[in-house]
């Protein structure tokens, strides 16, 4: 069966891993998902990912992060759905909890941060909010 929101999925695979206090979960991968564990790298809410090659479809490895037995991600929420889609300029980019979470958007240049779309000064859809 296929699947219509694989960015949901994603999300909510992790939160379900973070809730059983996993040290990582496995997610059927894709280059937007890659991206997106990148940014989560990036900003220090999972220590590691990897795409594991299987014959049938990659796999990816996500290593999640927890600090005295509490994890890193305190939630997620996905914006965008397949059946609302919110695009915003580059001067109504949302903060999250006035700058502590991050905001994935996908614009034009490829999938970034809140931030780094109001310093290269372009929108895009807002995929999810992490904080």
């Amino acid at each position: 069966m296929s699947m219509s929101d694989p960015i949901s999925d994603f999300l909510t695979r992790m939160r379900n891993a973070i809730k059983a206090r996993k040290r990582f979960v496995n997610i059927p991968s894709s280059n937007a998902k890659i991206k997106i564990a990148e940014i989560l790298k990036d900003k220090n809410f999972i220590k590691d990912f990897e795409v594991i090659q299987d014959n049938k479809q990659n796999i990816l490895k996500v290593y999640l992060k927890y600090v005295d037995g509490v994890s890193s991600i305190s939630g997620m929420k996905k914006i965008s759905t397949p059946g609302r889609r919110l695009y915003v300029a580059n001067t109504e980019l949302p903060r999250v909890l006035n700058g502590l979470g991050v905001a994935i958007i996908s614009t034009s240049n490829g999938m970034m941060t809140d931030k780094d779309a109001r310093a290269q000064a372009v929108g895009g859809e807002v995929i999810c909010h992490i904080w």
